[in-house]
């Protein structure tokens, strides 16, 4: 039996304790040789099995289905309790997005090792009124998407990286070399989406709601507004017609939806302000059997779509 260390994960409610501190009782017992990883969302185990790639120490699977996208008050099922009671260690996105959990995780399991991916990512985006998730996330005062940019992605990858070698020490030196390769394709990924919106005729955007806020400060663009201020609640009339107008003061240039929400509302806006509407994935969901490449492949439409939405700047 291996000892781990835990990273407190203030936002699941776990006991705030100083790394390499590993509290009573928090012993795994990997079955069939394999320590069981569970993580919470779709690019959480994307990264995760990319850093672990050629490795057989782990049993990484997903938590929340595949198509859910962001966790945004998700309630918890019999069926994602099974899967935390017979978790060794479970990898969270962090920074409020899975609030939801709080006392149920330590109910569930109350030895499972919580390691928060975001721990110590610096240059984080703090909520703001226009972009404020829901009450819940007002607990951690920070835009939990990282995901959603590849360059914060790319720190995500290296924390990653380092939590799974003190996992499995003799993996150390293949955790490490995935994420260096991993990290660079991502670094090369937000080169290329900053390249992309520099050629650009225009850098003002509106999004469906905060998910691209890291994106587009990392790539130079500005979001103007948000259609949804809580995800998945709809705008009443009055603050339709608002967005409206704020996008025709600010001379936005497009709307741009998610894959994982109704485009209906966006599209209408778009129509109303004369702008045209497009999709952009922050690749919150995917499919159940992931390629590891996906981000990779995603992002690449996504530098499409700005390019072919917001077109090339005359020269």
């Amino acid at each position: 039996m291996r000892k781990f260390v835990l990273h407190s994960l203030m936002a699941l409610g776990a006991a705030c304790l100083p790394i390499g501190v590993t509290p009573a009782g928090a012993e795994a017992a990997p079955a069939g040789g394999k320590t069981r990883i569970l993580c919470s969302v779709f690019p959480i185990v994307l990264f995760t099995r990319n850093v672990a790639a050629g490795s057989d120490a782990f049993q990484i699977d997903l938590m929340l289905p595949a198509a859910m996208g962001c966790p945004h008050d998700y309630l918890l099922t019999p069926q994602d309790m099974r899967k935390i009671a017979e978790a060794d260690v479970f990898i969270a996105n962090g920074l409020g997005l899975e609030e939801f959990l709080g006392d149920p995780l330590r109910k569930a399991n109350p030895k499972i090792v919580v390691v928060d991916s975001s721990r110590g990512i610096e240059k984080l985006i703090p909520l703001t009124a226009k972009g404020t998730e829901s009450a819940r996330d007002l607990h951690a005062g920070f835009n939990p998407h990282l995901f959603a940019s590849p360059r914060m992605a790319a720190s995500i990858v290296r924390n990653i990286a380092s939590e799974l070698s003190k996992l499995d020490p003799p993996g150390a030196e293949l955790y490490e070399k995935n994420s260096d390769a991993y990290a660079a394709k991502l670094d090369r990924l937000a080169g290329e989406f900053a390249a992309a919106v520099h050629r650009s005729r225009s850098r003002r955007i509106v999004t469906q709601h905060a998910v691209f806020d890291y994106l587009a400060r990392d790539a130079g663009l500005e979001i103007v507004a948000v259609v949804e201020e809580a995800p998945g609640q709809e705008p009443s009339a009055a603050r339709m017609l608002d967005l409206v107008n704020q996008i025709k003061a600010s001379k936005a240039a497009a709307v741009f939806t998610e894959p994982q929400y109704p485009s209906k509302v966006g599209e209408t806006i778009a129509r109303e302000a004369g702008i045209p509407v497009a999709t952009l994935d922050p690749v919150a969901s995917g499919p159940e059997n992931i390629p590891l490449d996906y981000y990779e492949k995603v992002m690449k439409d996504n530098i499409a779509t700005l390019e072919r939405v917001l077109g090339a700047e005359a020269k």
